[in-house]
């Protein structure tokens, strides 16, 4: 069997992998022509106002992968395209030409491992580095202009320099009220 990645409607993945899944038990396609459907994900740690929530993420929106058996040519075997492509959200394969593209072994295996991964401790998304420079969106200090010094992941706290008064200032800013300028 090969991966193969499959198009699908925004925000629509998961709907379109549990319809696949029951569609393919349903004509009993799993196991043969179909193997493993999946939507890779990663929780996300998101803290707002000193208070923590947890969400899933999806690490490729807009797609799903799909291990399948193709037909001697590269094509999808009719009985599994008329099923994938009767469901609603699906959009088509990449590939050319109307041949879907298999996935490489290195894909793949990336796209295995974060999609397999165990739901550990989720890490916050902080996507600032030292010495950008950011703009404060809320706050006290709203739109103040600074620089990144330094990043506690763990509670989600950027230190950022600012002149106040002709003065820098560090100041302990969450890091959602801030913008990269």
């Amino acid at each position: 069997m090969h991966w193969y990645v499959l198009r699908v409607a925004a925000n629509k993945e998961m709907q379109v992998k549990e319809a696949l899944e029951r569609k393919a038990e349903q004509e009993g396609l799993t196991g043969q022509v179909v193997g493993r459907i999946e939507v890779p994900t990663e929780q996300v740690k998101r803290i707002r106002g000193g208070k923590q929530t947890v969400h899933k993420r999806k690490l490729y929106p807009g797609y799903v992968f799909m291990e399948m058996e193709p037909t001697e040519d590269g094509r999808v075997p009719e009985n599994a395209w008329f099923m994938i492509k009767g469901t609603s959200g699906v959009g088509d394969f990449i590939g050319t030409e109307g041949i879907p593209t298999p996935m490489r072994d290195t894909d793949v295996a990336k796209m295995l491992l974060d999609s397999q991964k165990p739901d550990e401790t989720p890490s916050i998304k902080v996507e600032f580095e030292k010495g950008d420079h950011i703009k404060i969106r809320e706050g006290a200090f709203e739109n103040f202009e600074g620089t990144v010094d330094s990043i506690d992941a763990e509670r989600g706290i950027v230190k950022v320099i600012v002149t106040i008064f002709g003065r820098s200032t560090p100041l302990d800013i969450e890091y959602w009220q801030i913008e990269k300028v």
